[in-house]
């Protein structure tokens, strides 16, 4: 199978650039893929696609501010920016942005992305505020740079949240997008652990009174927490499908959590994914134990890194419904979208649709549900 395969074209106009307001008034594409039926709806809709008893799995991460922008000292060793510049010393620096990824299994060492990387030499300090800084230690050939901040991973986040900016992806250029606006705009309303430096993105279209009537219908809820990071929306780029090499990512699934799912399998009841990031959670955690003749559970509590690529022909053992939105075309995501409907053409034709019908595409568009 080839990458080309998922490709199709979008005009400009239909990638959002501001959600929805309210969030759940934004559209909602309803798809049952073994009819091969296309309803067009506002998510507010959704309640008629969910049945009393389902189990709706959503992942609550947070999105931390992971854009840092920094200077690069060239002429002196200091790595405080405010004796820097209260020196008589002609001081030479140079601008670089710093994308935070995820940090590495060394404590306050994280793997980041650069801008411009090759600017960047092995042992250079970069000053982001006269208390937080770090030094070049490794820089790999995946383009990937390792920064140590001589700090713990929380005081890193916390400094970053206090210095740096929300990484929204390059396709959202609206100017009158503030950062204030966008650290409540570009969050689920039920996000709570951070970690991530993209939001997941379905989310977005629920609101509290939305979630209330969903439970007063007698929907269930649980959660997991899957750490989104930079891969999540990098286009393929072999020729060949399988010859992708998934990102790795953090995911955490509490005993609590995975005994909901595992009942309501048990039971007979629909697991429904909000987004990508909740698929790829529940089926990597479950392929993580289906080869154990002696595990009765589908899924189990689990903490660390898994990398799943799910691609057509992938048997999901987990997830029964999907809410996702529209994704880059060539992406990881939509051609997870395509396994799950288990029909590439007719998902392509489903996103001709979108575009026919001025659906909004990417991060602050629209929805889908697929059942």
């Amino acid at each position: 199978m080839f990458t080309s395969d998922f490709d199709y074209n979008l005009p400009v106009e239909n990638i959002a650039q501001t959600p929805a307001e309210p969030r759940d008034s934004s559209r909602l594409m309803a798809i049952d893929k073994n009819k091969k039926v296309i309803e067009h709806k506002h998510f507010s809709d959704i309640l008629e696609y969910l049945r009393p008893g389902d189990l709706l799995v959503w992942n609550n991460s947070k999105v931390f501010k992971a854009r840092l922008k920094g200077e690069i000292l060239l002429d002196q060793k200091s790595d405080n920016l405010k004796d820097r510049k209260s020196s008589n010393k002609i001081i030479n620096l140079k601008p670089v942005e710093i994308f935070l990824l995820r940090p590495s299994e060394n404590e306050g060492v994280w793997k980041v992305l650069a801008k411009p990387g090759k600017r960047l030499r092995l042992g250079m300090k970069i000053s982001f505020a006269h208390d937080f800084s770090a030094e070049v230690l490794f820089k790999d050939t995946d383009g990937t740079v390792l920064l140590d901040f001589n700090d713990n991973d929380l005081n890193v986040r916390a400094k970053a949240n206090k210095y740096g900016e929300v990484p929204t992806p390059p396709y959202i250029k609206n100017q009158n997008v503030t950062q204030e606006n966008l650290t409540q705009t570009y969050q689920t309303v039920y996000a709570k652990n951070e970690g991530s430096v993209a939001a997941p993105t379905a989310g977005f279209h629920f609101t509290p009174e939305l979630i209330e009537k969903l439970k007063q219908k007698g929907i269930q809820f649980a959660e997991v927490t899957l750490h989104v990071g930079l891969g999540t929306f990098q286009p393929v780029k072999t020729e060949k499908l399988e010859n992708h090499k998934m990102h790795h990512e953090w995911v955490e699934l509490t005993d609590k959590n995975a005994g909901l799912i595992n009942d309501a399998k048990a039971e007979g009841r629909r697991i429904v994914a909000v987004g990508t990031t909740t698929v790829r959670t529940l089926e990597g955690i479950a392929k993580t134990i289906k080869e154990d003749k002696n595990e009765k559970r589908l899924v189990r509590c689990f903490q660390g890194d898994i990398n799943l690529f799910i691609f057509p022909g992938f048997e999901f053992k987990v997830v029964d419904v999907l809410i996702t939105n529209f994704h880059l075309p060539k992406s990881t995501l939509l051609v997870l979208v395509s396994a799950f409907a288990g029909d590439r053409e007719f998902v392509l034709k489903c996103y001709e649709e979108a575009v026919k019908e001025n659906y909004r595409f990417f991060s602050f568009g629209d929805a889908m549900v697929i059942y």
